[in-house]
């Protein structure tokens, strides 16, 4: 984990280390609340920061639905995410998956856009909740 953040230009501080292991270990996206509770030793306002530093480096995918949700990002390209993927947000158990074997389709955006964020979330019942 530590080569990993140092290939994406952010220092491996022991915080940085536990936060990226929590979401890496996670094996689904997390709230802020839900990375609260898995990492107890940091405080809220440290985990949203670290979140941010992620964010700017391109290490997390933030999900924006109901709840904003983070991702470890495994995209190798500064300028393109081969790591983009739809996922999926249960109504019934609120839960969101990742459908990595299930690319988000291009998006053609008119002249003169510049998007800068893209993400895919697909809403519904999962087979858990008899979907």
């Amino acid at each position: 984990m530590k080569a990993f953040l140092e290939q994406h230009g952010v220092k491996p501080t022991p915080n940085r280390l536990l936060i990226a292991r929590a979401l890496e270990k996670a094996g689904s996206p997390l709230s802020l609340l839900e990375l609260e509770a898995r990492v107890e030793s940091i405080d809220k306002s440290n985990i949203f920061r670290t979140l941010n530093t992620f964010r700017k480096a391109h290490l997390v995918h933030v999900l924006e639905g109901e709840v904003v949700r983070y991702e470890l990002c495994h995209s190798t390209h500064e300028d393109h995410d081969d790591d983009l993927h739809v996922h999926f947000y249960c109504v019934l158990c609120h839960k969101t998956i990742c459908l990595e074997d299930t690319p988000v389709p291009p998006v053609k955006v008119p002249q003169g856009y510049r998007p800068q964020a893209l993400s895919y979330l697909v809403k519904g019942v999962c087979p858990q909740c008899g979907g």
